[in-house]
């Protein structure tokens, strides 16, 4: 605790909870706030923690939409109990992720779902073409907060340390105003809720290790890679056993024993073909994409054609910054005509009638007979987007000088 609660410690903490950002707790206070707050009571603050006294204040409920339709609910900490975990986890980390299993790849340094996805590839090339796909039922909030505390008692000595982590874990849930207490789980939404389902699931990375099996792990999505069907099936029984020991649950209507290319893994699926295995973006992620995209092309948004190029083209750079490494381009380049067909849609939609459309494509090079006949149809948007007029108009190029990336290579 003595190493939490030092200067340097706590000075890096507070920097990386404000770069974090994120909304304030049950208390109302901002991170721009946090600075003077921790000269005020940063004194008091420290006393508490090295007395084994400071309790955390309940954590704010939220959901969000998951993409199969369910919702993921998270527990906001105050900006205070943030900036505590973080100085927490600065000194558990680096004392527990060295001992973490190379297989495991979620929210540790140097790591990342690349890795991960990478991993999963080459153990399909090497010709381990049936995957163990575990998805463990609302795994964070399914903890159970005394077998974490028996794992993390194995590590830890501080007394002070382990009180301050079960507070967190117990700490209340608010929702409209009525605290809820919890009896397990640990909520998404904290900065130590990550190493902690880490060194939870490490128990598990053990036994797959012990016993010789090709697995890679990104927090609680979890494949295990076989040679055949009924090596996936005692596999997929050996988890159950296991995780039933951590009093988790594995949920059998996501989990399967299956091709890999049936399944998805972080966003990602794989292709067979020739003797090599490519990576290919998922389909539940193109649907995503495609979302999205309709949302920000949206008539009723009453913005410009220019203005939601830019919008678009901010979004589609950072799904490109996690996508990009996709193999097959296929998808992409289908991605690339729908999306060019949708912003052609929405300069159609604006212009509204014909008599509106039809100078405005004559003035942008388009032929009379091809402006006429987009121009009869520009009420079946759709239809008008795909016509000649339309693409003789706005080309590729047109959006490439619009600054609208693309998704497949050129």
């Amino acid at each position: 605790m003595e190493e939490v609660v030092a200067d340097a410690n706590l000075a890096a903490a507070m920097a990386r909870v404000r770069r974090n950002r994120g909304s304030p707790g049950v208390d109302g206070m901002t991170v721009d706030e946090l600075p003077d707050a921790l000269a005020r009571s940063g004194e008091a603050l420290r006393a508490m923690l090295l007395a084994g006294t400071y309790e955390p204040q309940p954590v704010r409920r939220v959901t969000i939409p998951k993409p199969d339709g369910g919702e993921r609910e998270l527990g906001i900490p105050t900006v205070m109990d943030r900036l505590v975990q973080q100085a927490i986890l600065q000194v558990l980390g680096p004392r527990f992720d060295p001992d973490f299993s190379p297989h495991s790849h979620g929210f540790r340094p140097g790591r990342s779902a690349h890795d991960a996805v990478h991993e999963a590839q080459q153990y399909i090339q090497d010709g381990y073409t049936w995957v163990v796909d575990v998805d463990l039922e609302r795994f964070f909030d399914r903890v159970n907060h005394d077998v974490l505390m028996g794992r993390l008692a194995k590590k830890i000595a501080d007394r002070r340390m382990l009180r301050i982590v079960r507070a967190f874990l117990t700490a209340g849930m608010m929702s409209n105003g009525v605290v809820t207490d919890r009896v397990e789980g640990t909520p998404q939404g904290g900065p130590l809720s990550p190493l902690l389902a880490n060194v939870l699931l490490d128990e598990v990375d053990r036994v797959l290790e012990a016993r010789g099996h090709r697995f890679v792990r990104y927090a609680d999505d979890c494949n295990v890679y076989v040679r055949s069907q009924r090596a996936g099936e005692r596999v997929m029984a050996l988890m159950q056993r296991e995780l039933t020991r951590l009093r988790l649950r594995i949920n059998a209507a996501k989990s399967a024993v299956d091709r890999p290319w049936n399944r998805k893994f972080l966003g990602f699926t794989f292709r067979q073909g020739g003797g090599t295995t490519r990576r290919r973006v998922a389909p539940r992620a193109v649907d995503k994409l495609k979302d999205r995209i309709r949302e920000l092309t949206s008539r009723n948004r009453g913005a410009s054609l220019r203005t939601v190029i830019s919008e678009v083209a901010t979004y589609l750079r950072s799904w490109l910054g996690y996508f990009g490494i996709c193999q097959v381009p296929t998808p992409r380049r289908n991605l690339d005509e729908w999306i060019r067909a949708r912003l052609r849609m929405l300069q159609l939609k604006q212009w509204k009638r014909g008599t509106t459309a039809y100078p405005r494509l004559v003035a942008m090079g388009v032929s009379g007979p091809a402006a006429i006949h987009t121009a009869q149809n520009v009420r079946r948007w759709w239809f008008a987007a795909h016509s000649p007029g339309a693409h003789f108009a706005m080309p590729t190029a047109f959006f490439d000088r619009l600054g609208l990336p693309r998704l497949a290579p050129r």
